[in-house]
């Protein structure tokens, strides 16, 4: 993790756009934060997109905005994400989703900084860095033409490679005392340290969903723990074998979340492999990532 924290100190202040990689629950969104927070537009909104949750129909109203009549259900104006975040960031998070027919409407504001609104021919301008996220390959995205090459080189000024929880496991203690400290707090629980066979089950862990995961986890451990001292049974974490000897005893929803981790596992990481393997769309099985907090 060093690397990146050390990325972040010297490209925060850059004012550079930023393309942030990595697996889907590996902290992206807390990197796109640190870089606004270093850069001389800390004081200016942080705006954040998911692209991987928005229909092509909406996506375009998202970002520019629409005035009113526009479309039938466009009552009033309405300002876009591009607007909200003038003079600070904005943080395209799932970016290979943007659809192909949006892409040069993004390059052009990147490049001039110019919009309109949908329904509007006056032109806007704006001042905004964008940070970017993905767990794509999007080398492999414009290789297949589904990405554009010029946007590439747009967005990917400087590329911070997030790597997942499980090639760092030496950060796992500092994350889940973290969490601990976090959770406790907000549930208002005397939770205060991880046993030590607790913490042997969160270093071993695979972790498919990474820090995200994690963070759902811990949780999970506060509000189930008895007492002061968290053990493996309130981790509720339940891998290879013993899982699915007790599919029988799971809710329906409890297996959907156990299948979408196996598919994670299996892809190390890689929804769009995931979402075909599970027969979902990418804009489906995001929306499950969410509500399962992985």
């Amino acid at each position: 993790m060093q690397p990146v924290l050390q990325l972040i100190e010297r490209v925060g202040p850059s004012d550079a756009n930023v393309l942030v990689t990595g697996e889907n629950g590996s902290g992206k969104g807390t990197v796109a934060l640190a870089l606004h927070a270093r850069s001389a537009r800390a004081t200016k909104p942080l705006i954040t997109v998911n692209a991987g949750g928005l229909s092509e129909g909406v996506f375009e109203s998202e970002l520019f905005g629409h005035v009113r009549g526009a479309f039938t259900d466009a009552k009033a104006d309405r300002v876009g994400r591009f607007e909200m975040a003038d003079g600070g960031t904005l943080f395209l998070d799932e970016i290979a989703n943007v659809p192909l027919s949006l892409q040069p409407k993004l390059l052009r504001v990147l490049e001039t900084g110019e919009f309109e609104r949908v329904g509007s021919s006056m032109t806007r301008r704006v001042d905004v860095r964008v940070v970017s996220a993905t767990n794509a390959d999007l080398h492999q995205e414009v290789a297949s033409g589904r990405f554009r090459q010029d946007l590439l080189f747009r967005i990917n000024t400087i590329e911070v490679r997030v790597p997942p929880l499980r090639e760092r496991r030496e950060d796992i203690p500092a994350l889940a005392h973290h969490f601990l400290r976090q959770h406790a707090g907000r549930y208002r629980k005397p939770t205060r340290a991880f046993s030590e066979a607790a913490m042997r089950s969160l270093i071993e862990h695979p972790w498919p969903g990474n820090v995200r995961e994690l963070d759902h986890a811990v949780e999970r451990a506060v509000l189930m723990a008895a007492g002061p001292e968290i053990g493996p049974a309130d981790l509720g974490l339940r891998v290879g074998s013993e899982a699915a000897a007790r599919l029988d005893e799971m809710s329906l929803e409890e297996v959907e979340c156990f299948l979408i981790r196996k598919a994670l596992g299996r892809f190390d990481g890689n929804v769009s492999r995931a979402a075909d393997a599970l027969g979902l769309s990418r804009s489906a099985l995001y929306r499950r990532l969410q509500r399962y907090g992985l």
